[in-house]
């Protein structure tokens, strides 16, 4: 590591925006066609209700997710065109990203924290199966960690202090990589080393 110190013992990388490609825009623009309301308004009700963190939080099961898609966006559509709608935002990881990767994990403890849901962990699994023939992002990993499996989501202090406890992880020794501000301040609480990932392409040139 070249950048961000040798003290590190282990790394905590969050995945949409700093490992997966990433557009909200594209998920918004996909329920617009769908549903022909405007794009703006879908990306309001997407910030503004519960439903989408209570998904995240693993307080609502797939079937009652799409069925308050179809509530909030007026459309009598099926689970497919919802789930493509819905994974629109998800674009690609590229190779690069993956290589580094599995490079680091021989130094460094290496683990995934990730804000996401079902539908979404279903789709980037196949998208890691075609790049790398890995059967999920797991392999990649000391140990992968999805908000809607842990029932908590960032930046809420429970989500950080379960990981470190689940692997002895000292604060000071972990160094969390995030593109979004408001869950570094969650880790910063904590005593845990941040780095914001302003663009995903950061992480290649870091280490």
């Amino acid at each position: 590591m070249t950048k961000i110190g040798s003290s590190l013992r282990s790394l905590i990388f969050d995945l949409g925006g700093v490992i997966l490609n990433l557009s909200l825009q594209r998920t918004f623009d996909a329920f617009a066609r769908l549903s022909n309301l405007d794009s703006q308004f879908i990306a309001k009700i997407y910030l503004d209700r519960p439903e989408f963190v209570a998904y995240e939080k693993g307080e609502l099961n797939d079937t009652e997710f799409r069925a308050v898609l179809r509530k909030l966006f007026f459309v009598s559509a099926s689970d497919a065109e919802l789930d493509a709608c819905w994974n629109a935002m998800l674009l690609d990881i590229p190779a690069e990203r993956i290589q580094l990767l599995e490079k680091i994990r021989t130094r460094y403890g290496l683990f995934l924290l990730s804000n996401t849901n079902s539908i979404h962990l279903q789709h980037f699994n196949q998208m890691v199966k075609l790049n790398t023939g890995h059967g999920s992002l797991e392999p990649l990993f000391d140990k992968a960690y999805f908000s809607h499996e842990l029932k908590m989501r960032k930046p809420d202090l429970e989500i950080f202090e379960y990981v470190l406890a689940q692997h002895n992880m000292a604060p000071h020794e972990t160094l969390f990589l995030d593109d979004n501000l408001i869950n570094l301040e969650g880790a910063k609480k904590l005593g845990i080393k941040t780095f914001h990932v302003s663009h995903p392409d950061l992480i290649l040139t870091l280490f």
